[in-house]
């Protein structure tokens, strides 16, 4: 008989225990089982490639197991195509759920009805999904995937049809015991969908039958060790306990993140022995240079207008929206996994906040002509004055045009700097940024890499502070000049740089922009002040 192959880290699809190191799924949702047992219908959502599909199989296979129940998992994605045709809808989801129940092997007479014609539309899934019940001689669970595929009046319908049949069962009705919808939305998208308001205690919503709405969770430090020891056990191959710590800092445990670092580590670069924070770095790059599918789905949403309302303020440090709208695109900015939660509205992790600064600064990149290797000195290290003069040269020929065109527009200035210094710092270096709403600034930092005179790997680190001059505010400078003394302290670094950049209509000429001074922090750093 022919091995079993060997096991890999998964990037694509549901996990298979066969050929993929997984973490057991359903510890990860202890509640989901508990709703079930309660014959409760709720709602799992998680942004995509969080586990969500294997995590339905998981539980579907150990209801099925007791014998007593029958619980299929079946994907409404094909429903997208039929729009607000609730007819088309409905045959497509009937067509769905009984072309998995034959793929799973069930005998015909358990097999759900085939799409019944001789029923209103509109009532055609409900009578199916009852019939069905009628004749299966056992309690039936159903897990709707993708179930947001459903569009305008065809969710409307569907969602009401559960919510006609669930409030039968009490009188025999025979109906699905529990139904779990799974999607990106939350609770209040499918009161939303279904014509209710969002408050989840709306009695007057046609879908308010809902018990909870569950999210599945990103990964531990602990459960990334958990995973990445099943390589190491399988392998002999381990990873250092600092490399485990650089994964989750660069991931906040994003299961995709995790398992395509990991991926790209052992199967792509074929790193041979200890894998260590070094690894995990040049894999990060790798990753976002590669920008591979769910990378690049993530970046294209940031023209969606909710996306960018939400996504724009960060970039630029700028307050947030305080409108009841604002609040509603916050959440679902959330539930795509753009961003930590719906108050401190940060990025998720430092991966997508790269990416993410990476797409928008691209037709930035495309201008800066000077070449990388002309800001190395003699012996490796980084020429940052050298760089900060030729922004300046940059500055005046390029922004005004740049800053019009960039669909970003509050946050034009920050996209233009790092654009530009990624463009010369990537190759031998790393810029990291950080950034969040209402902070009215950003904070960079440059680690250039260049060997010792022993041959080993020095890191030059270079700090820069921006803040940007807008219209109707006083000089930014003072303020700038405390928060990079912060900045400074947490890096333990001597100096840095603070960029102001003026978007007043006072401001000089383009031209005669880009004045160089040395300035003082609170605390006594002697720093450089550039004003553009």
């Amino acid at each position: 008989m022919r091995p079993p192959p060997a096991k890999y880290f998964n990037t694509t699809g549901p996990c298979d225990p066969r050929l993929h190191y997984m973490l057991p799924p359903t510890p990860r949702l202890p509640e989901a089982r508990t709703l079930i047992e309660m014959d409760r219908y709720f709602v799992l959502h998680t942004p995509r490639q969080t586990g969500k599909t294997t995590m339905l199989e998981a539980l579907a296979s150990k209801l099925a197991a007791e014998r007593d129940t029958i619980a299929l998992v079946f994907s409404c994605e094909e429903a997208k195509s039929a729009g607000d045709d609730i007819g088309w809808a409905e045959k497509i989801l009937l067509d769905s759920l009984r072309e998995t129940a034959e793929s799973a092997g069930w005998p015909q007479e358990w097999l759900p009805p085939a799409y019944p014609p001789q029923h209103e539309v509109g009532q055609r899934f409900r009578r199916a999904l009852s019939a069905w019940c009628h004749r299966v001689p056992h309690r039936v669970v159903l897990f709707l995937d993708e179930i947001d595929a459903l569009q305008g009046e065809s969710m409307a319908s569907i969602l009401s049809q559960f919510r006609h049949g669930h409030n039968r069962r009490s009188k025999g009705y025979p109906f699905p015991a529990s139904m779990v919808l799974c999607g990106l939305r939350d609770l209040r998208d499918y009161k939303i969908a279904s014509g209710g308001a969002p408050d989840r205690h709306n009695a007057a919503s046609p879908f308010d039958i809902l018990a909870d709405s569950l999210r599945l969770g990103d990964f531990s430090t602990d459960q990334i060790a958990e995973l990445y020891d099943q390589h190491t056990q399988a392998t002999g191959q381990e990873f250092t306990k600092d490399a485990v710590d650089r994964v989750f800092e660069l991931t906040q445990g994003q299961p995709w993140l995790v398992n395509a670092l990991a991926h790209e580590i052992t199967f792509k670069m074929k790193v041979t022995g200890t894998i260590t924070v070094e690894s995990v770095d040049v894999a990060k790059e790798r990753l976002i240079r590669a920008r591979t599918t769910h990378l690049d789905s993530l970046a294209a949403r940031l023209q969606d207008p909710r996306v960018k309302r939400v996504i724009e303020p960060i970039v630029a440090g700028m307050p947030p929206g305080t409108d009841l709208s604002f609040d509603q695109d916050v959440a679902y900015v959330h539930d795509l996994g753009l961003i930590q939660d719906t108050r401190a509205l940060e990025i998720a992790n430092p991966i997508y906040r790269e990416v993410l600064l990476r797409v928008l600064g691209d037709r930035t990149e495309r201008f800066v002509r000077a070449d990388p290797r002309s800001f190395v000195l003699p012996d490796g290290r980084f020429d940052l004055m050298r760089v900060l003069k030729e922004f300046v040269l940059f500055w005046r020929e390029h922004s005004e045009v740049l800053i019009q065109q960039e669909s970003y527009h509050e946050a034009a200035c920050q996209i233009i700097l790092m654009a530009f210094l990624h463009r010369l710092v990537n190759g031998g270096g790393q810029l990291d940024r950080e950034y969040a709403v209402g902070t009215k600034r950003l904070d960079m930092l440059i680690r250039w890499f260049y060997p010792g005179p022993d041959g080993e790997r020095l890191v030059q680190r270079e700090a820069m502070e921006l803040k940007v001059w807008r219209p109707g505010e006083s000089d930014p400078t003072p303020d700038g000049l405390t928060q990079l003394d912060r900045y400074l302290d947490r890096l333990t670094l001597g100096t840095g740089v603070l960029v102001v950049l003026n978007r007043r209509s006072k401001a000089l000429p383009w031209a005669e922009r880009g004045a160089f001074e040395q300035a003082t922090t609170p605390s006594g750093r002697q720093v450089i002040l550039l004003r553009v």
